[in-house]
């Protein structure tokens, strides 16, 4: 069964009680979810009941090795993530067979979660975590919890392999919540080619915040990476320390200001949009410690404390106003990411700049607002972001503030392409070889292979079986499969996407371990020169050693960002389907796309202002996946360069293309770094001019099969995108990339528009 409702809508409920049943009558439960933090906020929950029967436990990456023995031989309710599953609970099955033989249940919360190449990897491990159960005699019942989404019990046979039955009802009662969408304001500043730059989101996001936490209102700002988690939350904290300097100057009871009203204190924005926000709270209403409807004198009435202390704030949560906020991202080490959620739920913390993270399913009651810096990636994101807020039912703000991007332009300015319009189907694909095979061989390794076991793993499974036996990865005989490697065959499959292993990133004066981060991401997140975030930290990569899978930095205070840029080559391999488009044609196929990050751009972090580029030295990377591209002939083309008014058909194509890479999560649920993009003039493999978008993933992740599926509304809302943005010759709202590594040149906005027209003609 799969439950597909709203946020706040009892989906923990409807899986607990029959949890809590099954364990009554002596059996086990598994609870898998993507986060460690929303394993850590159920396990909270569920101690809460104080049911001495249930003896539950996290068993994941946190969980110290002395716990663990007592995890496999006691506990009855284990919560788990699908990386634990892979890496250790599946192939060290036997050590569990206790926990197996009595498995009734299998809880799978926030499963849209699982999309793209993640998605496809665990749906391979529920496949085998069916067969291990098998083994033990128990047969569970798979329980999916998901956030509203498009034909959710077809995503859930695409996840498990099981028939599934769907609920989709939900009548749970809840506030209102205000939705705005923020577009930034131009600068005065230019970019590249003498672009316009737009005042940043996480600039944006960083004052709304500040604000939002002067007035006390307890508030969520989503960014899009950790890099943006630190910026806001640090530049929030800055401004929090001026206003407490200048309350520090002259002293005064905080929800009253000195002459000259509140603007002094609370910069260019007085709060009173976000009141409005509140349903028109008046001045008068706001307490001392900008609450709605408690003046410190109604606050004395209902018993609470009214102190006003030096700093500008009552009592309430203790510290300075610069203390209430904090980052939050993957990456910290356990123990800080416990502290932060403590301080989150207790109100200690007023603001809490976060990536995904925190998005799925962690109960946070009394949440005001949440502030979306960025377009999530897709509408259920977005419904899911925005509904952390109000979940004790009292009514909510949710700002979404577009980034300088096509995609983020194009919804400010087209609203209906999200108020009103269903979300999207969960896109995964189990049957790609690149994640079929190595878990064929995993699933080989934990009990040998056999006959019957092929059908569980898909139509596919048996043109992979044979080719792992070419390569000698897996031995046939007449029982089976077997896996005859001494090496750990879990380790064949990297089920995030990341490929290789993590690089740690260490402080280079005190061996201090920071973080880490993925190897892919290393080439754009801490090469050399990189400006690195960690907890309002700032640090300058002084050496990326990949081969030691270690990135020393230093501390230092940059007054810029930086952002890394690649140049791609591309190969067709083979066009799998095509068909006309308009004048040209549309192809969908396998190529094979050569990436190497060759340089860094150095913005300042307040204005985007481009201070330099600088050189980098990376090795390239290559990978075999899945691309749409469309082709147009020369003589359709003759319009463009017709004298009096010809286009730079190069630029066009590449204008064409960063645009097409903005929109096209709009249709696909995919963000925009999850895909790439070529564009030319000439290919050698067509001989026509070509635009290729392709999934940032080996095998592909469906997300440009997607495209190719709904070519015609992607293209005419690119077309719109480009034609709408209020710029003459190009920006990054339209057609510029912030990873072009051609340093976005040439480009041709008119062109591309007009390309574009002749592509969409019936």
């Amino acid at each position: 069964m799969i439950i597909a409702t709203g946020t706040a809508s009892g989906k923990s409920l409807a899986y607990l009680v029959p949890a809590v049943t099954e364990i009554f009558s002596g059996g086990t439960v598994l609870y898998l979810t993507p986060t460690k933090a929303l394993a850590a906020d159920q396990l909270r929950a569920l101690r809460t009941l104080r049911l001495t029967q249930v003896r539950a436990a996290t068993y994941d990456g946190d969980t110290p090795p002395e716990e663990r023995r007592w995890v496999r031989q006691n506990a009855n309710y284990v919560l788990t993530n699908p990386d634990m599953l892979h890496r250790s609970i599946l192939p060290r099955h036997s050590s569990w067979s206790s926990f197996w033989r009595r498995l009734q249940l299998v809880v799978v919360d926030e499963c849209h979660g699982y999309r793209g190449v993640f998605g496809s990897h665990v749906a391979q491990i529920l496949r085998r975590l069916r067969r291990v159960a098998a083994r033990y005699g128990s047969s569970p019942v798979f329980l999916l919890a998901s956030a509203t989404a498009s034909d959710p019990a077809a995503a859930g046979v695409r996840l498990t392999g099981l028939e599934m039955a769907e609920v989709t009802t939900d009548a749970s009662p809840r506030g209102s919540t205000t939705f705005a969408l923020w577009e930034p304001p131009l600068t005065d500043l230019r970019g590249e080619s003498g672009a316009p730059v737009r005042r940043t989101a996480t600039a944006e996001a960083a004052d709304l915040l500040a604000d939002l936490v002067i007035e006390d209102v307890r508030t969520l700002a989503f960014v899009r990476s950790r890099r943006a988690a630190e910026a806001v939350a640090l530049t929030a904290r800055r401004t929090l320390e001026e206003v407490e300097a200048l309350l520090d100057e002259e002293p005064v009871p905080y929800g009253e200001y000195a002459e000259g009203g509140p603007e002094e204190v609370s910069g260019p924005d007085d709060g009173g949009a976000l009141r409005d926000a509140f349903g028109g709270v008046p001045d008068e209403a706001l307490d001392g410690n900008g609450g709605r409807g408690r003046s410190p004198a109604k606050a004395t009435e209902a018993g609470e404390p009214a102190e006003i202390d030096a700093g500008g704030r009552t009592d309430r949560g203790g510290g300075r106003l610069s203390d209430r906020v904090a980052a939050y991202r993957a990456g910290y080490l356990s123990d800080d990411r416990r502290v932060l959620e403590k301080a989150l739920r207790s109100g200690e913390l007023t603001g809490l700049a976060t990536t995904n993270a925190l998005e799925l399913g962690v109960d946070v009651s009394g949440l005001d607002a949440v502030l979306i810096a960025g377009w999530p990636g897709t509408r259920a994101s977005l419904w899911q972001q925005a509904g952390r807020a109000g979940r004790a039912g009292q009514d909510a703000l949710a700002v979404l503030i577009a980034r300088d991007d096509p995609l983020d332009t194009y919804i400010v300015h087209h609203p209906e392409a999200v108020f009103g319009r269903p979300v999207e189907a969960i896109v995964l694909d189990p049957d790609n070889p690149y994640v079929l095979a190595p878990h064929l061989c995993a699933a080989a390794a934990e009990i040998p292979l056999t006959e019957g076991d092929v059908e569980i793993f898909g139509p596919a499974a048996r043109g992979v079986l044979d080719d792992l036996v070419s390569r000698g990865l897996l031995r046939r005989r007449s029982t089976g499969w077997f896996w005859t490697s001494r090496d750990r065959a879990a380790d064949l499959a990297d089920i995030r996407g990341s490929g290789g292993a993590p690089v740690q990133v260490v402080e280079a004066s005190t061996g201090r371990l920071l973080g880490t981060v993925d190897e892919p991401s290393a080439h754009t997140m801490v090469h050399h020169g990189a400006v690195y975030l960690h907890q309002s930290e700032t640090f300058v990569v002084d050496v990326l050693d990949l081969d030691a899978g270690v990135a020393l930095v230093t501390a230092a205070e940059p007054d810029y960002a930086t952002f890394a840029r690649d140049v791609t080559d591309i190969r067709v391999m083979e066009s799998l389907r095509s068909r006309p488009f308009g004048p040209g044609t549309i192809h969908f196929g396998s190529v094979e796309v050569t990436r190497q990050v060759v340089s860094y751009l150095k913005r300042r972090a307040q204005t985007g202002e481009v201070l330099g580029e600088e050189p980098l030295d990376l090795p390239p990377r290559t990978l075999c996946t899945r691309a749409v591209w469309w082709t147009l002939p020369t003589p359709a083309l003759a319009e463009l360069i017709e004298p009096g008014h010809p286009a730079d058909l190069g630029g066009a194509a590449h204008a064409a293309e960063h645009a097409s890479i903005g929109l096209l999560p709009l249709f696909a649920t995919c963000d925009r770094w999850d895909i790439g993009g070529v564009s030319t003039e000439l290919h050698p493999d067509t001989g026509l001019l070509t635009v290729f978008v392709y999934d940032g993933h080996d095998g592909g992740a469906g997300f440009a099969e997607r495209g190719y599926a709904r070519a015609s509304d992607w293209l005419t809302a690119t077309r719109e995108a480009i034609a709408s943005c209020e710029c003459e010759r190009g920006c990054p709202s339209c057609i510029q990339s912030p990873k072009c590594g051609n340093g976005n040149e040439p480009l041709d906005k008119a062109g591309a528009i007009r390309l574009l027209d002749i592509l969409l003609r019936a």
